[in-house]
């Protein structure tokens, strides 16, 4: 099977399991996994921060963000496509009681200027208090599309001068910045918190991490507790997180290159109407109005290929390690002969 559902669809490399079964654990509750501890740190130094909490999933690291720097009745920022709102099961209402406020943007970025405009006044009771501003770097439903780093900059001026926090979902930063060659101390440093994912494009089995000042990590900790994210021996699984870190951010633009071609591929096919512009792992594009999603996606079952859809007439492939040159060629050879 050819799966392009995804880049989580990943399964762990001979030599992740080997490093997750030589791992050393402890219990993590009681803060005495020595490989949970390893990682965390790995990751704060990585991103230029104080320190680092891991977590079972993107949401729940994203989740705990919103909660801590929010109170009940707030108001976040955020692109009205951003995983935080579309794709989190309601959490922010859910879980932190928040208002939130979506932004219109090209390809799932918004901008500085959107972004001022709105603020609301703390002087008017009428509405929600706005203390936050959430951005998505790379943005799935944007087609893996990269915010330039002056954009974050001039977004994290208006933060500043509002007094608002300012929170990055990075789940896919390291296919970003294996694109824009900035460092990830650079780009950590515009935020107040930053979520990672090492479960996507890097490939470990589960896992993301939540980063940021000594104080705020602390705070994370008593939230992901009460989230039910508290884990036990979880070095087995961290150990793939360290791994990950350590050997597959520099193959990022391997999936990238794969992409691409099958981006230039689907531009001669006549049954495609539009391809987002292709700048990392992720490939959305537009059937022709003729063909329903839901049936392109069953003859590529057909042929052994899986992938998602994004709406009506719009369908993803998102490229990833698993995803060989070989299969490339498949999949070329089907996309050819629909």
């Amino acid at each position: 099977m050819i799966d392009l559902r995804s880049d989580t669809v990943t399964r762990p490399s001979k030599e992740m399991l080997e490093a997750m079964f030589s791992a050393k654990v402890g219990d993590d509750v009681f803060h005495d996994d020595p490989t949970v501890i390893m990682l965390e740190e790995k990751a704060a130094a990585l991103l230029g921060k104080e320190a680092a909490l891991f977590c079972p999933s993107g949401t729940m690291t994203n989740q705990i963000a919103v909660n801590i720097h929010t109170r009940p009745g707030d108001e976040v920022i955020c692109h009205k496509h951003s995983h935080v709102y579309y794709y989190e099961g309601g959490s922010m209402m859910r879980n932190s009681g928040v208002s939130v406020c979506l932004l219109e943007g090209e390809r799932g970025q918004i901008s500085a200027a959107d972004v001022a405009a709105h603020i609301n006044p703390d002087t008017d009771v009428h509405r929600p208090v706005t203390t936050l501003v959430e951005v998505e770097n790379t943005m799935n439903k944007g087609g893996g599309s990269v915010y330039r780093y002056e954009t974050l900059e001039e977004i994290a001026k208006v933060c500043k001068e509002n007094n608002l926090k300012y929170h990055l979902d990075g789940a896919r930063l390291f296919n970003a910045l294996a694109e824009t060659g900035e460092s990830p101390g650079k780009y950590a440093a515009l935020f107040d918190s930053v979520s990672i994912c090492l479960s996507k494009g890097l490939g470990a089995p589960i896992g993301s991490l939540i980063i940021g000042d000594k104080a705020f990590i602390k705070r994370a900790r008593r939230v992901r507790k009460a989230f039910g994210g508290a884990m036990r021996q979880v070095g087995y699984l961290a150990a793939a997180g360290i791994y990950a870190l350590d050997h597959n951010i520099i193959r990022l633009k391997e999936d990238h290159k794969r992409a691409r071609y099958l981006g230039k591929l689907l531009e001669t096919l006549p049954y495609i109407d539009n391809v987002m512009p292709v700048e990392t792992n992720i490939l959305i594009f537009t059937l022709n109005k003729n063909y329903s999603e839901k049936d392109f996606i069953s003859k590529l079952r057909e042929n052994d290929i899986h992938a998602i859809s994004m709406g009506p007439g719009l369908v993803r492939f998102v490229t990833h390690l698993d995803f060989t040159d070989s299969m490339l060629m498949k999949v070329e050879e089907a996309l050819k002969t629909l």
